[in-house]
């Protein structure tokens, strides 16, 4: 079939490295390619920890240089954070990283204001200390805050920067415990009773929106001839993963693998009970109406971090030895907050397996399998969870992002949740960032017709369960003392 083939840039912000990725569409084509790939630095001053936006952005435009000629520009990232702006739109300092101290203990003043049930019930937001609600009260009464005119969410300000244009982008938006996920509109009623400006932020854009067009000089400077313009994706870069599951139907579970694993289901409507808050289950906002009902999983940063302590081993080797290890020898809570902070992470591991008389893990392939088996138990649980509490049964489990390549995370997750599971494609963050500016240009008609030509196009492979699930059952007896 022919017909017309656009480019798109998709600008794909993780917590620990950028890319600029060129995305091909066509009538059955989509190709993604790396134009540029940059790392993403956080920075420790005496204040605290800080992202290092300015490098971030450095990184943006000499994407968008290696691009070449492109039709739209799309940009997600990490949620939560923002940057303040004065009143001549200036930045007000580097923004806070999530996981900077200072919202530590800030949560209990917040409830005492607001109980965690009402948060909950107006908001639908799992409890997590960084959420930017949280960081707002802990900023409160600095003078960044007070000189502030603006707050923009990280994607929002690189977009921003590159247009002149503000908006604050509706999937991302619904991350900051602001949002209430009945109306798709701010929560009126949370922020005045926490003294929160809610006339800091820019004004709510949806998926698909036009955000600006590329200003003069980011042309002049990418060598891009205008106009060229910005669109508003899931600038969440979880909201573009989910848009990029190549479900077919309703009846599926998904797992975004990254630094985090984000575990749960696709609703069309939040589930807001007593029982949801207490099962840390999050409701955020996706595209086209539906709700991101998930849990957050600590993911792959526990691997990442333990090899960042042994010196950056060859992972492909590693794996294969931990392959070799016990199954469900020792497993640690992957959702623990103790493993939030970055080092001495295979100490912290062995030290959690001791606390709770389980043999150990020293070899590093010994530390890895007890992180790959605490994730797959990680990843039952929330599916097992999310199903129950939503009244939301499914048949398989959609593996994306970058835990597809790593084989034997996505077996031993068939094989904890007792359901085929099916891998890829790994770069769905940008993909779903780049199905969202073709729809805007009439290449695509809807999700499902997204997720059908991501069917067709993306190689994925499946994962069928084996093995006894009583095993699984019995390393989650030993989490829950059950």
């Amino acid at each position: 079939m022919s017909g017309p083939v656009k480019s798109y840039a998709a600008v794909d912000l993780g917590a620990s490295s950028g890319r600029v990725m060129v995305g091909r569409v066509g009538p059955d084509r989509l190709e993604l390619t790396e134009a540029h790939r940059f790392p993403n630095r956080p920075v420790r001053i005496p204040e605290g920890l800080r992202w290092d936006v300015l490098g971030l952005y450095a990184g943006v435009l000499d994407g968008l240089r290696a691009a070449g000629r492109v039709d739209s520009v799309g940009i997600d990232s990490w949620a939560v954070d923002y940057g303040l702006l004065d009143a001549d739109g200036a930045l007000l300092g580097n923004p806070v990283h999530y996981r900077d101290a200072r919202t530590e203990g800030v949560a209990e003043k917040v409830w005492a204001t607001v109980p965690a049930a009402q948060l909950y019930a107006a908001t639908g937001l799992q409890y997590a200390p960084f959420n930017t609600l949280y960081q707002l009260t802990a900023a409160r009464g600095t003078s960044q805050l007070a000189h502030a005119q603006r707050l923009l969410l990280v994607p929002d300000l690189l977009t921003y920067w590159l247009t002149g244009e503000q908006g604050t982008e509706l999937t991302n938006a619904s991350t900051t415990q602001l949002i209430d996920p009945r109306t798709r509109d701010w929560s009126y009623d949370i922020a005045s009773r926490l003294g929160i400006d809610l006339g800091l932020f820019a004004p709510l854009r949806q998926p698909g929106d036009p955000a600006g067009l590329l200003r003069a000089e980011v042309l002049e400077e990418t060598g891009l001839s205008g106009p060229v313009p910005v669109t508003a994706v899931g600038s969440h870069d979880t909201a573009s993963a989910v848009a990029a599951v190549p479900a077919d139907g309703e009846r599926f579970a998904y797992i975004c693998t990254g630094t985090w694993s984000l575990a749960g289901l696709e609703l069309d409507a939040p589930v807001l009970t007593e029982e949801s808050r207490a099962a840390n289950f999050t409701n955020e906002l996706g595209l086209d109406g539906t709700v991101r009902y998930l849990r957050n999983i600590m993911g792959l940063w526990l691997l990442q971090e333990c090899l960042r302590a042994w010196g950056e081993p060859e992972l492909g080797a590693l794996l294969l030895e931990a392959g070799d290890v016990p199954a469900l020898r020792s497993v640690v809570d992957a959702g623990d907050a103790a493993f939030l902070a970055p080092g001495r992470m295979p100490e912290r591991i062995a030290e959690a397996c001791r606390a709770s008389g389980q043999p150990v893990p020293v070899s590093p392939a010994e530390v890895t399998r007890c992180i790959l088996d605490s994730l797959a138990l990680a990843h039952r649980r929330a599916i097992d969870e999310a199903q129950r509490l939503a009244g939301h049964p499914v048949d398989v489990v959609h593996v994306v992002g970058g835990g597809t390549r790593n084989a034997l995370l996505c077996q031993l997750t068939a094989d904890a949740c007792g359901l085929p599971v099916v891998a890829g494609p790994a770069e769905a963050a940008a993909l779903g960032n780049v199905l969202v500016q073709a729809r805007t240009h009439g290449l695509v008609r809807d999700l499902g017709d997204g997720r059908r030509l991501l069917a067709r196009t993306q190689p994925l492979t499946r994962y069928e369960p084996r093995g006894d699930a009583a095993r699984w059952r019995a390393a989650e007896a030993r989490l829950t003392g059950g």
